[in-house]
């Protein structure tokens, strides 16, 4: 598969995105429709005919998907029993006795597998594996055949103390592969070895529940581009940020939870190591939501404590993206206390925002961005035709002027502000709780609708420049391209640090790190390179946080984890606590297998750029409430060292790109843009 035809697809929530890149200099070929909810693959096929593919000419497909993000999110999940310890069947609706609202006495919690399908078979190990009661191998038979029974597909093994001597689930998960009449068997401690009975069974009840639905959407995806005669393997984006074949991935479904927002956080990584910036802020907004995410010295933060909606923890390494319901298509609404608020419902792709002319009926970002001159109606990817200007202004008028005493063009300022604050306040969230100043930062903006924000919210964060990738609509799928092999490790010690036998911790991680190049081996796929990144996870003795500690190698000294640790405590908290002692919780490995470089420049063909910027046309776009006229470009068009003053609108294909008065935009030879904020830079 070396040099040979990539294709990289991401399946959002509003559209499907699609790049084919071949290094040897072929054509690029791009598309972008709408997601067909029922079955993405038909968004995936669509988007491969609009692009015209040639797929028996395609080496490799890799895969961005939200198949199980949606399944978990919206609780559409397959019908999944457990087994549990005796005594402990409620761990899962228990919890850390948090509550749903921070504040007040009301709120709703719906565990991923009800009461009813949670058995219980006598066992029992003590938190140094020891056992202290016997498996009952008989109970564990009639548990299998009950759950059958009520009708489940899909089995969790979730026992006490597995992290520490497995033994037990790993009988029950044999006892029970004699009954069960698939292979969605899922055992705790195979997916999570760490001690927190709550979100190692958490994670293993939400594998166990996408598992079916993913092999299925896969087996599927892979019938359909066998009789179109694609022969080669589709990889599937892990939300670690790397990639696994599609035949093994539903073994680890969980992984893929939040797979499509770390493939752009992976592509904005790339992009801004090739640029020279390797400190970024990413800002993908989306018709349906934004995501937001941290990369530090060239990579992004990556965490094993992401908990993707309330007592929802899927505790495997993924990279740490906040997601606010912030997008293109989210509605604006007047609430009951006469407030403006965007989202968190939206209209997606059908009907989608009044300006597509598809049925949407109430007023959306983009149907404000249109009213303010930002965007054009003829170029709106999605627009059926039939609705006009007159139409969005009147519903503008209607939904959100009329309550609030505002002209038409003055609520659809109040929707962008209002939603420029909510996008705000998520990269505040992101850098701020990672120890981390906005203002050190770029803003990486992409998305279909992230570069028209971006240098307000760039404004109003106080960071000095934002980078535009060459194609921001399509970033989620270049990410695809881009990103590398990836199989992460954890396994729980949780020792006092002076206790800690090194020996042992130095040979765990040699056998992560064998276990990880072993299935590279079986991925099948050329890699440049591989490497092995390797990290601890500590807390002071005492406290129920951990921060995660990057090793230099797999041999570090007791010395260097404490000062490593004390030196990573500090960044994050700016405390120091030399009276109290340090403890290891978890030991990782990460193993990477990096593949060939791409040529960025390569996405905005070379042959059709121009001499000198030349406008496509003047509209008057609003600023703060004063009409300026606003000219024009077309991005495909202009010079790569291009150097514009604001007010500056740049189309394109994908995206439409704004540069408000008092800032600049500069372009650079790998196919970037960079907005200087005025009087920031």
């Amino acid at each position: 598969m070396a040099g040979g035809k990539i294709i990289g697809v991401d399946v959002g929530g509003t559209f499907t995105d699609l790049i084919q890149i071949d290094p040897r200099g072929g054509r690029l070929r791009i598309a972008k429709t709408p997601t067909t909810t029922d079955n993405q693959a038909f968004g995936v096929l669509t988007a491969m005919s609009e692009a015209e593919v040639n797929l028996p000419q395609v080496d490799l497909i890799v895969h961005g998907t939200t198949t199980t993000t949606n399944a978990v999110l919206e609780r559409k999940l397959s019908r999944t029993g457990l087994i549990t310890t005796a005594g402990f069947r409620d761990v899962l609706e228990l919890g850390r006795r948090t509550r749903p609202q921070a504040y007040g006495m009301k709120g709703t919690f719906r565990p991923i597998i009800p009461r009813d399908l949670r058995l219980e078979v006598p066992e029992r190990m003590d938190a140094k594996g020891a056992i202290v009661t016997a498996l009952d191998e008989d109970a564990v038979e009639r548990a299998v055949r009950q759950l059958l029974e009520q009708g489940c597909e899909a089995l969790v093994i979730h026992f006490l103390h597995a992290y520490a001597n497995p033994v037990h689930e790993n009988r029950a998960a044999e006892i029970a592969a004699t009954l069960w009449p698939n292979e969605f068997i899922t055992t705790g401690h195979s997916l999570l070895s760490e001690t927190r009975e709550f979100e190692r069974g958490v994670t293993a009840a939400v594998n166990a529940s996408v598992q079916p639905l993913l092999e299925r959407y896969l087996t599927k995806l892979r019938d359909e581009l066998g009789r179109n005669d694609y022969t080669g393997d589709v990889l599937v984006m892990n939300g670690n940020g790397g990639m696994i074949s599609s035949r093994l991935v539903s073994r680890e479904a969980a992984k893929t939870v939040m797979s499509g927002p770390a493939s752009g956080v992976m592509a904005a990584a790339y992009t801004g190591r090739m640029a020279g910036e390797n400190n970024l802020l990413t800002y993908d907004m989306g018709g349906t939501s934004t995501d937001v995410a941290l990369i530090r010295d060239g990579y992004p933060s990556v965490s094993n404590e992401i908990e993707v909606e309330y007592a929802m923890p899927i505790h495997v390494p993924m990279v740490d993206v906040r997601t606010v319901g912030a997008g293109g298509g989210s509605i604006a609404h007047v609430n009951l206390a006469g407030l403006l608020e965007i989202g968190p419902e939206s209209a997606g792709a059908e009907p989608g925002p009044i300006c597509y002319g598809k049925g949407g009926t109430r007023p959306t970002i983009s149907d404000a961005n249109l009213l303010l001159g930002r965007l054009d109606p003829s170029k709106l990817n999605a627009v059926a035709g039939g609705v006009g200007l007159e139409a969005v202004r009147t519903a503008l008028e209607t939904h959100i002027g009329a309550p609030l005493g505002l002209s038409a063009t003055q609520a659809a300022e109040a929707i962008v502000n209002v939603a420029n604050a909510k996008m705000a306040g998520a990269i505040r969230m992101v850098s701020l709780s990672l120890g981390e100043d906005p203002r050190d930062f770029a803003l990486f903006a992409f998305g279909g609708a992230g570069p028209l924000h971006a240098a307000a919210l760039a404004r109003e964060l106080g960071i000095p420049r934002v980078l535009v990738p060459a194609r921001p609509g399509l970033t989620n799928a270049l990410g695809c391209i881009v990103a590398d092999l990836r199989h992460d490790y954890v396994q729980t010690i949780n020792a006092p640090l002076d206790g800690v036998d090194m020996d042992m911790l130095h040979a765990l991680l040699a056998e992560q790190a064998a276990a990880g190049r072993a299935a590279l081996d079986r991925e099948k796929i050329e890699l440049a390179e591989v490497t092995c990144s390797f990290s601890v996870d500590m807390q002071f003795q005492g406290q129920s946080h951990i921060v995660r500690v990057p090793l230099q190698d797999g041999t570090p000294s007791r010395e260097e984890l404490r000062e490593l640790f004390e030196r990573v405590y500090w960044r994050r908290f700016r405390v120091e606590l030399a009276q109290i002692n340090a403890r290891i919780v978890n030991v990782n490995c990460s193993v990477i297998g990096a593949r060939a470089p791409i040529d960025l420049a390569s996405l905005i063909d070379p042959t059709r750029r121009k001499d000198h910027a030349q406008p496509t046309s003047q509209r008057n776009v609003v600023f703060d409430e004063v009409r300026h006229s606003t000219p024009v470009y077309w991005r495909d068009d202009l010079p790569a060292e291009v150097a514009l003053d604001g007010p500056v609108i740049i189309e394109q294909f994908d995206t439409t790109i704004l540069v408000p008065p008092g800032d600049t935009v500069e372009g650079s030879a790998d196919g970037n843009l960079i907005i200087h904020i005025g009087a920031l830079t």
